[in-house]
């Protein structure tokens, strides 16, 4: 598997108290793909890149077939199964994550960024916004949590 930075920030971030119910309100109530969510706030944080819309635009083109077509039928078959087979549940939970990988290497590959000093929580929140048009609690609540990840 290559060495993909992008991952392991999405990792470290994912982990954190909080973050996984605001990706997940912010994907259930506003469509937000939370992979693309998670590489925007990575390629501020990390990067040092502002995020243009066309930009954001090209490089969530470059999923947006993964997307449709292998993670959102492995989230839907996961969510069906999860009061009625739990064996079947883990097995679909751990597609999805693998899926998820699979996407995350791709928009790795396909913005062509890496790490690099300049980063800050500004061009991380100013990404993600690109995404949330007129704002969002559980986006402000993402926000606050990065200047934890800072040097990650």
């Amino acid at each position: 598997m290559p060495v993909n930075p992008f991952w392991d920030f999405s990792l470290a971030v994912y982990g954190r108290p909080g973050v996984p119910d605001c990706c997940l309100s912010l994907q259930d109530r506003r469509g937000v793909d939370v992979n693309v969510l998670l590489f925007a706030a990575w390629a501020g944080l990390e990067c040092g890149i502002r995020l243009s819309v066309e930009e954001l635009a090209r490089i969530d083109g470059a999923v947006a077939g993964w997307r449709e077509e292998v993670v959102r039928p492995l989230r839907a078959l996961r969510r069906r199964a999860k009061a009625e087979d739990d064996a079947f549940y883990r097995r679909m939970k751990a597609a999805e994550l693998e899926a998820e990988r699979v996407q995350q290497d791709r928009l790795f590959a396909a913005a062509g960024f890496a790490p690099q000093l300049g980063g800050g929580v500004e061009l991380a929140a100013a990404n993600m916004a690109l995404l949330v048009p007129g704002g969002d609690p559980a986006l402000d609540e993402l926000v606050r949590v990065l200047p934890g990840l800072l040097g990650n």
